[in-house]
């Protein structure tokens, strides 16, 4: 289609403008520049076509004026009290501020970076866990060689802070993957000088100790500015190729430590009372040997003032051991010998025995017959007389 059709006056593809063309760009402009100066307090431009540069200058002031402000407030910041911020200026580490509002120079001169020094991390070495919770093992961390050159499959999980947020920031590149790369070293260092019977048995919490110990040093000879809070082993075991014969292992090592157990546990029930019951033979021993020693030196003491008394008068002496001796025997003696008259020849027998109710009878009293009772005479039939109240009197003098 022609711009021009004859006749019909000039016409463009969009349609017929009639006498009415695009609008003037430059009056658009001047338009716009008497808006802002009728807004800001400017003069406009005059109407036949006078000179506006005053009131241009008055509103261009006045824009930079607004953005200079809202370019000064967007350097206020707030630091809340579990985080630290980073001031870097022109990319250069500035200072550190603490918790509460500040207030830096805006982009591009200064920018903050904030860091929260409170959050506790965790870092995991051996193994992954995963959203549903299992844990994936990686070889490559969990292998590690033992000082009698056996394999274990150790997992490690620590949990650290940002101590130093400056550090953590700018003077290791990448400080989780150097953290990670830092626990492998000192958990296999320390491995390498332990056994596997201690890795596998009572050795891990020491393992954990010494491992942790390590891995704070090389953290801060790297100036990592992170610091260790947990070090933990959740998990140590002999690869899978070889974890059957390892549990065995295991068990018959906790069958020895409670074996052992119970014998030191009958020992000390047993060992106790075997040296009470020594101790109380020997007291008794001891005390028979008291016993028998005193006595021996009352018998000595008793002979030794007999013997000076014999020594003094022999037949007194000598007739008063026989009365004693005679009393002894008689005072064990059932039977008593009675004089029933001075004039008589015969000597009584009481069967005293059944007086006094005696064991040998069955009956609970006996009645004493004068009748029945026996007569002894008074000398024997070898021709020596025998014991009489009379005779022992004569010769004891009683």
């Amino acid at each position: 289609m022609a711009w021009n059709e004859p006749g019909k006056g000039e016409k463009d593809p969009w349609g017929n403008r009639d006498d009415k063309g695009p609008p003037d760009i430059d009056e658009v402009i001047q338009k716009m520049q008497r808006k802002l100066g009728g807004l800001f307090g400017g003069g406009g431009a005059s109407s036949d076509g006078g000179d506006t540069s005053n009131g241009n200058s008055i509103g261009f002031g006045l824009i930079l004026l607004i953005a200079f402000i809202v370019w000064a407030f967007s350097g206020i910041y707030i630091i809340d009290p579990a985080e630290r911020g980073v001031v870097l200026q022109f990319g250069k580490y500035k200072e550190t501020t603490l918790p509460g509002p500040h207030w830096h120079i805006p982009f591009p001169i200064e920018k903050v970076e904030i860091v929260n020094v409170d959050k506790s991390r965790t870092a995991e070495i051996g193994f992954r866990k995963t959203v549903g919770g299992r844990s994936g093992t990686v070889p490559s961390e969990a292998l590690m060689l033992t000082q009698d050159e056996n394999i274990v499959e150790m997992k490690v999980e620590i949990q650290y802070l940002i101590e130093d947020p400056a550090a953590f920031l700018f003077n290791v590149e990448n400080p989780v993957l150097t953290l990670q790369q830092m626990t492998e070293s000192a958990v296999r260092e320390v491995v390498g000088q332990t056994t596997l019977d201690e890795v596998l048995t009572t050795g891990r919490q020491v393992i954990a100790i010494e491992a942790e110990k390590v891995l704070q040093s090389l953290l801060n000879d790297y100036g990592t500015g992170l610091l260790v809070t947990s070090f933990n082993i959740p998990d140590a075991q002999a690869p899978a190729q070889v974890q059957a014969a390892f549990a065995d292992v295991v068990k018959a090592t906790a069958d020895k430590e409670r074996m052992k157990n119970e014998a030191q546990a009958y020992a000390n029930d047993i060992v106790p009372k075997a040296r009470g019951a020594a101790f109380r033979v020997i007291q008794e021993a001891e005390a028979y040997k008291s016993q028998i020693l005193a006595k021996a030196q009352g018998e000595t003491s008793r002979f030794l003032q007999v013997m000076t008394e014999f020594e003094k008068a022999p037949e007194i002496t000598r007739e008063r051991l026989y009365l004693d001796t005679m009393e002894s025997v008689y005072s064990n003696s059932q039977k008593v010998m009675v004089d029933v008259s001075k004039d008589s020849s015969n000597v009584l027998y009481l069967p005293l025995d059944k007086m006094r109710g005696g064991s040998s009878s069955n009956s609970p009293s006996t009645r004493l017959d004068y009748k029945n009772l026996s007569t002894y005479p008074t000398s024997s039939n070898d021709g020596n007389p025998r014991m009489t109240p009379e005779n022992v009197r004569s010769r004891g003098g009683r």
